[in-house]
């Protein structure tokens, strides 16, 4: 491949290929064809979640016995890479029932709970969202307003959340809010309780092709029985954000490869001054440049992956590669858009799409800032935060 420069594929087992292999087929076939329309019109995918089941990419890492597909955290990555060669917004989908769903489900959930909504959602039968940023706390979470009351056989749940990714056609949201002791809890609430409702986020310039609204608790009674039993602290959402920080660190590497692969053939067959531009300085610059910034994040995230299968990767790790890759990615398309000159802005081309993707992927789960200070604070042991 023009975009393995160190030959990584020499790191990766065969069921790591095909699971690639897979997936990119799927993108090929399912989501570049429709991808331009798609986000012109400011429409999702029809029919995205249960195709995305069925071809593994909802919860990869999941046991079997709960609907997964038992992979590994490499896998997981090259499924993220894949999809967000396609579109950030699917990558975000399959990212958000994965790591912000299925995961605290799985590790925070009992057995019921696994067994009730893990193989629906892995299916992509159920949808599910995760609410944690509010309308007054974003970088700052330990802020929450959200409220949750215990009423004896259930709880009483009041409060907002927002910049939810699905939030309008989930079925589930895995909300995390304070209750009377000040501890942080997660819940699982369905779409048909009362008092939940879920308003759009409307007028996006990013992200186009998939839904993004609210969550809005009024006095919303949720059962005892919906309440994730092993977590009541912060750990609980921010060990979800780094799984799934850890899948956006690999699938920014796809829109990166996306607009250096067409930026580079592009480059090859367009003709000025009687030869292709691909033979003038300016552009050798910034495409050797293209394939260097992707080839470290390349070897970034498969360091980091093999770390996170060995359960030894640290948050700060996993912070400086989704911001090193993201801030990597962005870049290239931005840049790569002017190799193509006044043909970059138009849909034919992926690179504008991309650029406004990535604007959204550089500010959530985590900003370009926040993940900074994170690397700060690790290296220097003084919180900058406060």
């Amino acid at each position: 491949m023009a975009t393995d420069y160190f030959q990584i594929d020499d790191l990766l087992t065969e069921e790591h290929k095909l699971v690639r292999q897979s997936v990119r087929d799927f993108v090929n076939q399912e989501i570049k064809p429709v991808i331009d329309n798609a986000a012109h019109n400011h429409t999702d995918i029809p029919g995205l979640m249960p195709k995305l089941g069925a071809i593994g990419a909802l919860g990869p890492y999941i046991p079997e016995q709960y609907g997964g597909a038992g992979l590994d955290q490499i896998a997981y990555g090259l499924i993220m890479q894949e999809l967000e060669a396609g579109d950030s917004a699917v990558r975000s989908a399959a990212s958000v029932q994965s790591s912000l769903v299925m995961y605290p489900i799985y590790t925070f959930g009992s057995e019921e709970q696994r067994m009730k909504y893990l193989p629906k959602l892995a299916s992509g039968e159920m949808i599910g969202c995760f609410g944690l940023t509010e309308p007054n706390h974003g970088s700052n979470p330990a802020g929450m307003e959200t409220r949750v009351v215990d009423k004896g056989d259930h709880y009483i749940l009041n409060g907002a959340k927002m910049w939810i990714t699905n939030s309008p056609i989930a079925d589930i949201a895995v909300v995390w809010a304070r209750d009377e002791e000040g501890k942080i809890r997660g819940l699982i609430v369905e779409r048909e309780m009362k008092g939940f409702s879920t308003p759009e986020t409307h007028d996006k310039w990013s992200l186009r092709a998939s839904k993004t609204g609210e969550l809005v608790f009024e006095d919303v009674v949720v059962p005892k029985e919906n309440v994730l039993p092993n977590v009541s602290s912060l750990k609980g959402p921010l060990s979800c954000l780094n799984s799934a920080r850890y899948g956006i660190s690999w699938g920014v590497i796809g829109a990166a490869i996306d607009c250096y692969e067409v930026a580079l053939q592009y480059a090859l067959e367009r003709k000025q001054f009687g030869k292709p531009i691909a033979s003038f300085q300016l552009q050798q610059k910034k495409l050797a440049e293209f394939i260097t910034e992707i080839t470290k994040a390349q070897l970034l995230v498969w360091r980091l992956g093999t770390l996170k299968n060995e359960d030894k990767a640290t948050p700060a790790q996993i912070s400086m590669a989704k911001r090193n890759n993201v801030k990597m990615a962005i870049d290239i398309a931005r840049e790569s858009r002017q190799i193509l000159g006044g043909m970059g802005i138009v849909g034919d081309y992926p690179m504008m799409r991309h650029a406004a993707n990535l604007e959204s992927v550089i500010t959530y789960e985590g900003t370009h800032d926040i993940h900074l200070l994170i690397t700060g604070n690790d290296i220097t042991g003084i919180n900058a935060f406060e």
